[in-house]
């Protein structure tokens, strides 16, 4: 007779469901040369000289425990990059296992019963998980229908409870991009309520051109971290994945607060350890690259995505990232009933009910090979123009 797991599993791991996006992957599998519109992840080879930068640290043997928050040259590049990009001053940095790892040591470093976090919605999945398995309550912040989270809609939500606001910019599922004025409306607000402001800027790189602000040192994706002061109260988290197409890697870093940091380190040691070691060398080659040409290619998708299917439904046009939240059209239930039709049709979408309280929108990747694009596009025209055949 086997064990009686519903007895020993943890009341933590039992209120958890797996991610929305892991069944649509299993769903996907059993199709034959899918259309996948679905996976959040770039499409194009990581660049050679990255490569290759990870494959010297291995030949020279660079294959042990790093320290916990990561090895002394990486951290240096890190550091220097944020203080030529934002402006910060000799900023504590730590080198994360991915930026989920880094969102996951923060929720347990800032979270307990009771505590609350306040998180846009549409959301990434992992931000509402993550403060329930550390105690906590994940309070969303609805941001329809422009997707931005400002401090006016923040504001009403914030409580004696209340620890941080998290803020994704660009955003993951819809794209959505601050402006600057908004990004500092919110600091202040945060500041003003004595809270920590979180801004996870794994697409800080991939912002279009149409999204981006002059700054002194060139054009940039807005954050709160360019804010005068900001290294004391914002808690920045970066990393290499998306821009770099290194997402099995597992390479993020964190800046800000050097207590905070501390905290973060601290929990890393007796859970992730640290970071893979010869692909924090590799990762330094990173900020050797320039990937402006591949982000203006990935801009001239999201534009036939936005021009294609906003002839049929809304389409908010995203300013980063590689995602587009489209609005389901009044003949379909939800969007689930959708992503459902789109899959008989070989194209799979992840339904909106994934990232949101609400099941009215669904994300289109458009990290996926032009050609492909156009073909679901094509399919994704006829079901948003014509009532489906069943209900």
């Amino acid at each position: 007779m086997g064990l009686d797991f519903s007895r020993l599993l943890s009341d933590r791991s039992k209120q958890l469901q797996p991610s929305g996006i892991r069944r649509i992957f299993e769903l996907s599998a059993t199709l034959k040369d899918p259309i996948n519109l679905s996976i959040g992840q770039p499409d194009f080879p990581v660049p050679d000289a990255v490569k290759r930068a990870a494959i010297d640290a291995i030949e020279r043997d660079h294959n042990g425990y790093s320290m916990t928050n990561g090895v002394a040259p990486l951290r240096e590049r890190c550091a220097a990059h944020i203080a030529q990009d934002v402006g910060w001053d000799t900023p504590a940095v730590a080198v994360t296992s991915g930026t989920c790892g880094a969102l996951f040591l923060m929720s347990l470093a800032l979270l307990g019963e009771g505590d609350e976090i306040i998180v846009p919605d549409p959301y990434f999945v992992a931000y509402p998980k993550q403060a329930t398995i550390a105690g906590g309550t994940a309070v969303r912040c609805d941001t329809y229908p422009d997707f931005k989270m400002t401090a006016e809609r923040v504001e009403p939500l914030i409580t004696k409870r209340t620890k941080a606001v998290l803020l994704n910019c660009p955003g993951n599922p819809s794209g959505a991009v601050m402006t600057q004025g908004e990004c500092r409306e919110l600091l202040e607000l945060c500041r003003r309520k004595g809270v920590l402001l979180i801004s996870d800027e794994i697409y800080d790189e991939f912002t279009f051109d149409d999204a981006r602000e002059d700054y002194a040192n060139g054009r940039h994706c807005p954050s709160p971290a360019r804010e005068p002061g900001s290294q004391e109260d914002v808690l920045l988290i970066r990393g290499f994945s998306k821009t770099y197409a290194v997402t099995g890697w597992r390479l993020g870093y964190i800046a800000g607060p050097a207590a905070l940091v501390s905290e973060i380190n601290k929990l890393s040691q007796f859970s992730f350890v640290c970071a893979p070691t010869p692909l924090q060398y590799g990762a330094m080659a990173c900020f050797d690259c320039d990937m402006s040409g591949t982000i203006a290619d990935y801009a001239k998708r999201r534009d036939m995505v936005v021009e294609r299917l906003g002839q049929h439904t809304k389409v908010t046009k995203p300013g980063g990232a590689f995602y587009a939240f489209v609005e389901t059209p009044d003949h379909f239930a939800n969007s689930t009933q959708l992503v459902e039709a789109a899959l008989k049709k070989n194209v799979v979408l992840i339904p909106g009910e994934v990232f949101s309280d609400r099941d009215t929108h669904f994300r289109l990747s458009f990290a996926t090979d032009p050609r492909k694009l156009a073909q679901g596009l094509d399919v994704l025209e006829q079901l948003l123009a014509a009532a489906p055949a069943t209900r």
